[in-house]
């Protein structure tokens, strides 16, 4: 019986799609169906929509989808069918769910003090989509579970099954010792997609430091070890060396690099 278990994971582990994220070319291990995702995402999507208080029609709700529009347009995935919703809740937080489902929660408007900084907010989140990063951890995850549950997951067709690893994988992990430090690695490579995806759309990138300082304010210290995200101190070291890098490629390249430039709004 062990045999057979051990079998059929390692067919699992070489039957899945590797595959490198964009911008930073990280291979990644991810055996969930794009359709599969897709299909979630929008059932996820619908459900916390249903639950929930959107805002529309006013000032803010419409900054949303403004800069949620602006910055898919150059994410450039014809198959994502993109919405944009804020939502009444104090939190000061936002996802993205694959095929381009965005909400943002009107907590963090308190933090992102202008549309540079919104659109850092929006951008990371749609960077999180644009790698999968989701079905990267669930794959993760059901690797690690049993062969019969990981067998019901992936020979059924009944997306209903996947729904509550799919929940998981965007939420918080399960152990210190993967999980945890998995989430990090997405979050700082999320921040280094969505300054590239800030930076295609004519945002002003340096507003992205701005951002996470205005985060970091009050901010408890913690250990990193013990949270599925970076400190804000690491965030923005982080977020430096990406805009070092841009500016040192505008540079090579022999453009006019400069804040004016970068806070001037090509849309």
């Amino acid at each position: 019986m062990f045999k057979k278990i051990l079998l059929l994971s390692l067919l699992l582990l070489f039957s899945g799609c590797n595959s490198k994220a964009p911008i930073t070319n990280r291979d990644q291990f991810i055996i969930i169906s794009q359709s599969q995702e897709l299909a979630l995402g929008e059932q996820s999507y619908e459900e916390v929509l249903k639950k929930s208080k959107v805002i529309k029609n006013t000032k803010d709700a419409k900054r949303v989808k403004t800069i949620g529009k602006n910055i898919a347009r150059v994410a450039n995935i014809p198959s994502y069918k993109w919405e944009f919703n804020l939502i009444e809740n104090k939190s000061k937080n936002a996802f993205c769910l694959p095929g381009g489902k965005v909400a943002v929660y009107t907590g963090i408007l308190d933090i992102a003090k202008n549309d540079d900084q919104l659109a850092t907010v929006i951008s990371h989140e749609i960077a999180h989509a644009l790698a999968r990063h989701g079905a990267e951890r669930m794959s993760s995850g059901l690797v690690t579970q049993s062969v019969q549950f990981i067998g019901n997951i992936i020979l059924s067709s009944n997306h209903s099954h996947l729904l509550s690893s799919f929940n998981i994988a965007y939420g918080l992990g399960s152990t210190y010792g993967v999980m945890l430090p998995y989430g990090r690695l997405q979050e700082n490579e999320a921040d280094e997609i969505g300054v590239h995806l800030m930076y295609k759309a004519g945002y002003n990138i340096h507003e992205a430091l701005k951002f996470w300082e205005n985060m970091s304010k009050g901010e408890k210290e913690q250990n990193e070890f013990f949270s599925t995200h970076p400190s804000s101190k690491t965030r923005i070291d982080n977020i430096k060396r990406v805009i070092k890098e841009i500016e040192n490629e505008e540079k090579r390249l022999g453009k006019l690099y400069n804040n004016e430039i970068l806070g001037k709004k090509i849309h």
